[in-house]
């Protein structure tokens, strides 16, 4: 089994197909460059590396080797990579890496191209260490990443301002940047909520944590272009009910957002259910809602909008009796 260090030089090597000096190496992984021949010797019996120039590489295997770019694409590539390290709010290492290898391809045809990519990488690896936010950013979108290709529920975790900590769980339908009117554009992720069939978008460095669950979905080939909410309406007055509700799992919440409701107080019991409460709007939606959610969800108080929700179902159960 391969250790923590000769994984990384695995993944820089990788990251560098241009190849790394051993001192380089070490400086970038923060050890000694006495103790780096020994992680490479190991990372040797796993993988087929060679030494040319003082530069360590690794050998493409057979079929590896990538086509060859246009002069007008290889342009395109390198326009795009730039505005990308413009706009975007965290540089990402994939990034860096994908331009070398794209680099490495085109250094016979379009030196100039090259050499301009490679800075480009240069610049996202410089950013990489300034920002040291990034590494949990790119933890957490790699986590969304594989939970959109793998088609599996994600459970996230977002911090707010103004708000405690909100989990809930989403079907990934799309990752991409959002159009905004600074300079910088956020990456977010954009899928269903569980429970419902709203669609949502997250902005992902609201992103605290991200876990992928047991339970699939497929996203619906008849989806249509993602729009973004308009702001909600204001409501001068409206009748509220300080409901209370025990949760089995807390992303059954989302079946009430978009209902109106005040700040909700929620409290983990030790069966790992949840009370909620808050103040919410006294309608019809409400008791939908409700229903919506099947066993998932028990109105717990006020009695007289318990009694009430139970009268309901008795006279709809009434009419198939």
């Amino acid at each position: 089994m391969k250790g923590e260090r000769v994984a990384q030089i695995e993944l820089l090597l990788h990251s560098h197909p241009e190849g790394l000096r051993r001192a380089e190496i070490a400086r970038r992984l923060g050890v000694h460059r006495s103790t780096i021949s020994r992680y490479i010797d190991k990372l040797g019996e796993y993988i087929d590396l060679y030494e040319e120039n003082n530069l360590l590489k690794i050998r493409a295997k057979e079929g590896e080797e990538v086509h060859a770019l246009s002069v007008y694409e290889s342009l395109a590539i390198n326009l795009s990579a730039e505005m990308l390290l413009n706009t975007s709010e965290y540089q990402n290492p994939h990034l860096a890496s994908g331009l070398r290898k794209i680099a490495m391809n085109m250094r016979s045809y379009a030196p100039k191209i090259s050499e301009n990519i490679v800075s480009l990488a240069e610049q996202i690896d410089k950013q990489l260490i300034a920002q040291k936010e990034s590494s949990a950013f790119n933890a957490i979108l790699e986590v969304l990443i594989d939970s959109w290709v793998s088609g599996r529920i994600v459970r996230i975790v977002q911090s707010l301002k103004g708000f405690d900590s909100i989990e809930t769980e989403l079907a990934p339908y799309f990752i991409g940047f959002r159009e905004t009117d600074g300079t910088r554009h956020p990456i977010t992720v954009t899928g269903r909520l569980r429970h419902t069939t709203e669609i949502v978008t997250v902005d992902i460095s609201t992103i605290t944590s991200a876990t992928i669950l047991d339970e699939t979905y497929t996203i619906p080939d008849n989806l249509k272009p993602f729009k973004f909410p308009d702001a909600p309406e204001i409501f001068d007055a409206i009748d509220m009910i300080p409901l209370s509700l025990k949760l089995k799992e807390r992303s059954a919440m989302n079946a009430f957002r978009k209902l109106i409701h005040g700040k909700p107080q929620l409290e983990k019991l030790k069966d790992g259910s949840w009370i909620c409460n808050m103040d919410v709007e006294n309608s019809i939606e409400l008791t939908l809602r409700i229903i919506q959610c099947g066993d998932s969800v028990e109105i717990l108080g006020p009695e007289h909008y318990r009694r009430r929700f139970m009268k309901r179902l008795e006279d709809v159960l009434a009419i198939y009796q």
